[in-house]
């Protein structure tokens, strides 16, 4: 069997170098198809069940991959919601607490109002009493 792989490398050195000087592209492609032929045939029982072994694995690695991905997937989905909510909460509390303010500057300013009408009526009258004297 090293005997067959030791050709195959060889052929394969062979195929590079022809190709590297220039041969036809399609007679290589060919040459290699036709080896890689005989090596899967060529192989034994106790290769194919190690290959099939690794086939397994594969499918299996694959499966725990798609499984992750769409388990992240979802637990990205719920982050971004909880994000979202939190985020709009944030902002609802900040919208309401800048709406208080407001208010109260309202409030502030009414008085002030009031208080100044009030200091222009006394104003007044002390005017109106300093005059009568």
């Amino acid at each position: 069997m090293e005997n067959k792989e030791a050709q195959v490398v060889r052929k394969r050195k062979m195929n590079n170098m022809e190709h590297d000087s220039g041969e036809d592209r399609n007679e290589t492609n060919e040459e290699t198809m036709e080896e890689e032929t005989e090596m899967n045939f060529s192989g034994s029982e106790e290769m194919n069940r190690g290959v099939e072994h690794i086939l397994e694995k594969v499918e299996a690695f694959n499966q725990l991959v798609s499984e992750m991905l769409d388990s992240g997937k979802a637990h990205f989905n719920k982050l971004n919601q909880e994000f979202e909510e939190r985020v709009l909460m944030i902002h609802k509390e900040q919208m309401e607490k800048w709406q208080d303010e407001i208010k109260e500057l309202r409030m502030i300013d009414a008085a002030n109002e009031e208080l100044y009408a009030r200091l222009n009526n006394v104003k007044c009258l002390l005017q109106t009493v300093h005059i009568s004297r």
